[in-house]
């Protein structure tokens, strides 16, 4: 249980501090003999900080108990 809450305590401050990244992903729009035409795409991928402080919080909590119980 203590591995999970320094997991969690990471992993929700990271999405605390960055809040979304783009996924670039290439996609092939023609391919004329030895002539490759790509396009790049840029998805971006966003959430909210709140949902990194729940997760951090819940890590807090998990350490906290974790604790107790030993």
């Amino acid at each position: 249980m203590k591995t999970l809450g320094i997991i969690l305590i990471i992993i929700g401050a990271l999405m605390t501090v960055f809040t979304g990244f783009n996924l670039v992903t290439k996609k092939e729009v023609a391919d004329i003999g030895p002539v490759e035409i790509n396009k790049e795409e840029k998805t971006p991928i966003y959430w909210s900080p709140i949902t990194g402080g729940i997760l951090l919080v819940a890590g807090i909590i998990i350490m906290v108990s974790s604790k107790r119980g030993s």
